[in-house]
């Protein structure tokens, strides 16, 4: 016990939370302006403060969010009861709460003070031993009923050390302890010591905690007179929860004199029971319910009155619209007839363009017309075309197996096998094509085209869909259907007419003056009426029926029965397109197979270039001998060695016109072999027809390089030989490598899949063109000859003088056409820089060969830069395979020293992955270009080798 306590003090407090029968949370009267500072504080600074980290402070006060009404509130940690959750005390208020820690938050020092709420027990009372659970909770209610939100005088006995305050606590004339007591809530404890307190008996408070948050008193937040010292409830952030001065208009201000203070409707200087408390709190709650159904009855009486305001007004114009109806049916009365008449003449009109015009489409009757072209003179394939394709088969079958003998011998027997089977052939393809002549194939095509374009005109693209002869079926159902439908209605539309054409007649007679015969008005005026309405309505329902669109169910029919109508033109399209197909190579294979039939064909005038060549390359090679000698005598002619080297052209000139004719020649065989004697690389291989085909046509055996007058280049390469000639007038680069028995097969098979890339296109490729590939006969060497651009390559060219932006776009999409090339045709080039890619003229740009002794990983594995800038694309350097993707880095690299073409370059170089050479080709800045720009004065780049760990 603490015995420095001033026995007897009285103090004025409100209760704010109870715990059991005996004990309770109260708030100082006075201490109310710091219950509204501290509120204010809190919503500013707690939304903004940094979350708790690391262990809880018991001793420390934070902020925590009370769950009930979003407002922060200071409180102490009593028990951590997980990571996440620990259970706190509002110290001002006196409740607990279970808070995860993402609801607690620092708050500054000059907050950090002692707490508002003091913990309070009745004196001389404690809590019965063995009390139950049920009757614990119904003390603690009953506590609350008497001091919860209520002014309680309390009379200071003594202290506890934890700074629990002994107390008698009066409600006006109550004593709250007595009435405690006489429920049987609590008993009277024995005195001690000789200040007379009460010993309580030691509990866990954990459990006391518990067991309060499991049942928590009421919060009684409907009360009229709710004070500013209790827990706040909805409460803006940033402002008090009451109003000071709307407390004192209210006449509820807790600093009103003794004798005139009350609170809850209780007078403190009166003698108040109990049962009074309780009466007037009924009472209360009663009023309030009173207010809720009276705001409800206002809000309905509202509502039905905006409503009766709205009926009115749409009465009004309806009343306003009914009378504006009434005068156009009077007006119109007077002139009905007259109306009548002109209207169904209109329809009548309309009714007879529309009979006129043949209304295919509505009633299918197109779609009938194709399906009886398509059946009545459907095409039917040739009988002979069966067995021509059976012997055709058995013909390129012994074709394939000549092609693929290496044996003389057997090639021989092949070879007469396959010369029965084109006796065979030669007599089918004569009866297929005397056959296929007396067929008008031509003018069903045209048919089968007309009628086909005239439907989808109407009808759009066709869907597919599965042939079935149930679609036709039900189309001619349906057709018959309409059919009946339409019949009927056109009978009722001309027999309703016929009787107004009648009626018309015989009332000539009744306004004929002339006419003696008296006819009375209900013969003749008095069934108009009943036939109008029967004409219009016989008009109209054929009109409608001839104007309204195709439901959905009709569409279906139709466009299904259309689909199937277009399967069928397309499937006679595709056989008469075999037939005429099968037909022309027919006619071709009659007409080269009758000077072919039974015969081998002649490799005579080949070899009789090949001797030609033989001759003239002797006599060059001995007029070089015979030059050199002249040069290095002493008292050699002038004269003499300039006849002989004017000789040495012409011989030169001789031998190269002659190897072009040798590469016609072989061009003329190649189409043999590949059409009708693939037997020729078998039976004549002393012409090296097989190793001219492998290499695309590309190498030859005729040329050598001691018959050319070379002078090195090594200012161009010191890797290889690289010499430079002159040939019929052009000068060419023979570029050197050093091959074996492995490697001479590999050099020859990438030359000639990219000189068939260049081939395809050749001038529109893109790319150098390969000349010649030959081989040295005395040396390891594979020589490739390809045209000299001197000073032409891009390094040069910008060095020299950059290009324009007109020409430099003009250039680089060149560049691109020839990657498309070589990656349409599965090669990669993995070494493109500013040397190998060249500017003819300034205006045409050309993608360089490669080493074609080298791999495509091999190829791109040096490290080239322009500028500050590696033409090696990053996954190259992170040791992926080479990708045309790559290249594309490379030539984005190169487009680095024009600013216009920046939009390009980022996606060459960011976004590779989904960007192709064609892509490039088609570029915008290609198709577009602008006007021409000064030149790039920026700092001139070479390309140089840099080192592979950079």
């Amino acid at each position: 016990m603490d015995e420095e306590v001033h026995y007897s003090k009285v103090e004025d407090v409100v209760g704010s939370h109870v715990e059991d029968a005996v004990t309770f949370w109260a708030q100082s009267i006075s201490r109310n302006n710091d219950i509204m500072k501290i509120g204010c504080s809190l919503s500013e600074v707690c939304p903004h403060a940094s979350s708790v980290l690391g262990n809880l402070d018991p001793k420390k006060i934070y902020g925590g969010l009370f769950s009930e009404d979003k407002c922060w509130y200071r409180c102490k940690v009593l028990k951590i009861i997980s990571d996440e959750k620990c259970l706190v005390r509002y110290i001002d208020y006196g409740n607990t709460e279970v808070l995860s820690r993402s609801d607690i938050a620092e708050i500054p020092l000059d907050l950090q003070f002692s707490s508002v709420a003091k913990k309070y027990r009745l004196w001389g009372l404690q809590i019965p031993s063995g009390q139950e659970v049920t009757q614990f909770d119904q003390g603690r209610i009953f506590l609350g009923s008497l001091i919860f939100e209520k002014q309680i005088k309390m009379r200071i006995k003594a202290a506890y050390q934890d700074g629990t305050v002994i107390a008698q606590a009066e409600y006006g004339s109550v004593d709250i302890g007595e009435e405690v007591a006489k429920k049987g809530f609590a008993e009277k404890c024995k005195l001690t010591s000789s200040t007379d307190i009460c010993e309580e008996k030691k509990s866990d408070p954990g459990q006391l905690v518990l067991r309060n948050l499991k049942s928590p008193i009421p919060l009684w937040g409907h009360r009229s007179n709710q004070s500013p010292f209790i827990r706040p409830k909805n409460r803006l952030s940033g402002r008090p929860s009451v109003d000071l001065k709307s407390e004192n208009d209210a006449g509820n201000h807790v600093a009103l004199p003794k004798e005139n203070l009350a609170v809850g409707g209780f007078n403190l200087g009166s003698n108040v029971s109990l049962a009074k408390i309780k009466q007037d709190q009924k009472l209360i709650e009663e009023n309030e319910k009173l207010k809720t159904e009276k705001e409800v009855l206002l809000e309905r009486y509202k509502a039905l009155e905006l409503k009766v305001e709205q009926t009115v007004q749409e009465l009004q114009q309806e009343k306003a619209t009914t009378m504006d109806l009434t005068k156009h049916l009077e007006s119109t009365l007077k002139t009905c007839v007259g109306t009548r008449m002109k209207n169904l003449a209109a329809k009548v009109e309309i009714l007879k363009e529309i009979r006129c015009v043949n209304a295919n489409v509505h009633f299918g009757n197109d779609l009938s017309d194709a399906i009886q072209v398509l059946y009545e003179d459907c095409f039917t394939i040739p009988a002979s075309l069966n067995e021509l394709e059976i012997i055709w088969a058995e013909y390129c079958l012994a074709q394939e197996k000549i092609q693929t003998c290496q044996n003389v011998n057997e090639g021989n027997i092949l070879i007469a096998k396959r010369n029965e089977v084109q006796q065979k052939l030669y007599m089918a393809v004569e009866v297929f094509i005397l056959e296929v002549d007396e067929l008008p194939l031509n003018k069903r095509l045209k048919t089968l085209q007309d009628l086909s374009a005239s439907l989808e005109a109407v009808y759009g693209q066709a869907t597919e869909g599965t042939n079935s002869e149930e679609t036709l079926k039900k189309f001619y159902d349906w057709k018959c259907n309409k059919r009946e439908e339409l019949t009927s209605v056109r009978s009722e539309t001309e027999v309703s007419l016929q009787h107004l054409v009648t009626w018309f007649q015989s009332t000539l007679k009744a306004f004929d003056l002339s006419v003696e015969e008296s006819l009375t008005s209900e013969d003749t005026i008095g069934n108009i009426d009943e036939i109008l309405e029967k004409t219009e309505s016989g008009v109209c329902k054929e009109l409608e029926m001839s104007l309204t669109e195709q439901g959905d169910a009709d569409k279906e029919i139709t466009l299904n029965t259309y689909s199937q109508v277009v399967q069928k033109i397309r499937s006679e399209e595709r056989l008469i397109a075999t037939v005429q197909s099968k037909y022309k190579d027919s006619v071709e294979f009659k007409k080269q197979i009758i000077e072919c039939l039974n015969k081998s064909p002649n490799v005579d005038h080949l070899l009789s270039i090949k001797k030609t060549l033989k001759n003239l390359k002797a006599r060059l090679r001995w007029k070089l001998v015979e030059k050199n000698n002249l040069e290095e005598s002493d008292d050699h002619d002038g004269s003499e060695i300039e006849e002989i080297k004017q000789e040495i052209t012409q011989l030169r000139n001789s031998v190269f016109q002659e190897i072009y004719h040798e590469r016609e020649e072989y061009e003329k065989l190649k189409s043999l072999v590949q059409k009708w004697f693939p037997e020729l690389p078998l039976l004549h291989p002393e012409i090296g027809l097989l190793e001219y085909m492998n290499s695309g046509g590309l190498l030859t055996m005729s040329l050598e390089r001691d018959l050319l007058d070379a002078e090195p280049m090594k200012e161009l390469s010191r890797k290889r030989p690289l010499v430079c000639s002159e040939v019929n007038g052009q000068i060419i680069l023979l570029k050197g490598y050093s091959v074996d028995v492995d490697t001479e097969t590999r050099v020859i098979q990438r030359a000639a899949a990219y000189h068939r890339a260049w081939r395809e296109a050749k001038e529109e490729s893109g790319l150098l063109p390969l000349i010649f590939l030959f081989l040295c006969k005395s040396d390891p060497m594979a020589y490739l000859m390809v045209p000299y651009y001197p000073r032409a390559n891009l390094s040069a060219v910008q060095s020299s003088m950059p290009l324009t932006l007109e020409e430099a776009l003009k250039v680089m999409k060149g560049v691109a056409q020839g990657l498309h090339t070589l990656h349409k045709a599965d090669i990669i080039h993995g070494s493109l820089h500013q040397n190998n890619v060249f500017a003819l003229n300034r205006q045409h740009g050309i993608v360089g060969d490669f080493d074609f002794t080298k791999s495509v990983s091999q190829r791109a594995s040096v490290n080239m830069m322009v500028g500050d800038l590696s033409l090696l694309s990053p996954e190259l350097k992170m040791g992926k395979p080479a990708s045309p993707s790559s290249d594309l880095y490379a030539y984005g690299c190169l487009l680095l020293w024009d600013d216009n073409v920046k939009s390009l370059l980022c996606s060459l170089i960011y976004c590779r992955s989904s960007v192709t050479a064609e892509q490039v080709f088609n570029a915008e800045c290609f198709l577009l270009p602008k006007g021409e720009s000064t030149p790039n004065s920026e700092k001139d780049t070479e390309y140089t080798p840099k080192k592979e760990e950079e």
